[in-house]
């Protein structure tokens, strides 16, 4: 499909276009305190109206798009993206899309076991949970008090079950003082699972997390923890731009893996594009403006126009905030977008 012409679509940093991670829903069930605290996402919060939501056909048109200008990988996200009605729907419409290799959904579980079937149906190859503890109380803490835990459990384990071709991963943010304590723990109980578990680095993602640098538990002492208990081994990257480095047991008990964008920034191999729920597309996690596709989607602007766009947002793409971050402490703070419109 998309020929010659995709090997040429680079940013200024030449780097390609592969991954386009979609949020369908900027709501969520959880009110997780480093990414939609419940001080600041109150019942009284104005989400956006379904209307002002990018529609199943507009967001297969912009993936359409996007895979004829290189992506071969698809996420979706939101806030909660299994409050969005009939998911498997739109699963079942990218999946249909010529040259699309791998449809993954990023949730934090508490709806994903009845749906799980029917994702897998409809051609969802991946899936990723967010779990930040084992520990009932801490769980509840970090979920904003909005879920128990054993449910989200019982989904990780039928999602396993399920068998996607991609497998199925863990998500867990460790933030020092709230939920570091759990690290081991969630290692053992996920070792010979088949389950592979990534610890992030708690990151200033959007401005109303309240971020501070001394919450951040850097991979490599996490790393250090889990080998003193199990013997790790350094695994090789699966693509440029994976995000994680990965480990397995020498035991032969899985792997484990870790995101480092505060410690270790990856913004060098960064390929990823994101699309928010209403319409924005964003070229970087800590962006401060998208470009608006919902427009263009809304008027009689061909496809031809739109990939235009999307090839000119991307070709003067300059973004590497995580290593601008990295290089000065002194850094000026700056307006960023939130995570619940884009995911992670």
């Amino acid at each position: 499909m998309a020929g010659n012409q995709t090997s040429a679509l680079t940013d200024r940093f030449s780097r390609p276009l592969h991954d386009l991670r979609i949020s369908v829903m900027d709501r969520c069930n959880f009110r997780c305190p480093y990414c939609m605290p419940e001080a600041t996402y109150h019942e009284h919060f104005r989400f956006l109206e379904p209307k002002e939501r990018l529609s199943f056909d507009e967001i297969e048109r912009v993936a359409r798009v996007a895979v004829s200008l290189g992506v071969r990988k698809l996420r979706l996200t939101g806030g909660e993206p299994l409050l969005r009605p009939k998911l498997p729907e739109l699963v079942a419409r990218l999946a249909a899309i010529e040259g699309v290799e791998d449809i993954a959904l990023t949730t934090n579980g508490v709806l994903l076991e009845r749906h799980v079937r029917d994702l897998k149906a409809a051609g969802l190859n991946r899936v990723t949970v967010s779990l930040d503890s084992l520990d009932p109380a801490v769980f509840a803490r970090m979920s904003g008090g909005r879920a128990q835990l054993e449910p989200v459990l019982d989904a990780i384990d039928s999602a396993a079950q399920a068998g996607f071709s991609g497998g199925v991963k863990l998500n867990t943010v460790i933030q020092r003082g709230l939920n570091d304590a759990g690290v081991e723990a969630l290692a053992e109980r996920f070792r010979h699972t088949g389950v592979v578990l990534r610890f992030i680095e708690y990151m200033d993602v959007g401005t109303r997390n309240h971020w501070e640098r001394a919450e951040v538990v850097p991979s490599r002492e996490l790393l250090e923890r889990i080998d003193a208990h199990w013997s790790l081994e350094a695994v090789d990257a699966q693509y440029r731009g994976e995000v994680a480095r990965r480990y397995r047991y020498r035991d032969g008990a899985g792997e484990v893996g870790f995101i480092s964008s505060v410690t270790a920034p990856f913004c060098g191999d960064c390929s990823r594009a994101r699309l928010s729920s209403e319409g924005q597309l964003y070229t970087c996690l800590f962006a401060s403006d998208g470009t608006d596709l919902r427009t263009l989607l809304r008027s009689d602007a061909d496809d031809a126009a739109l990939r235009d766009l999307l090839a000119e947002v991307w070709r003067r793409r300059a973004d590497r905030y995580s290593e601008e971050r990295a290089a000065s402490s002194d850094a000026p703070a700056r307006r960023r977008i939130e995570m619940n419109y884009i995911g992670g």
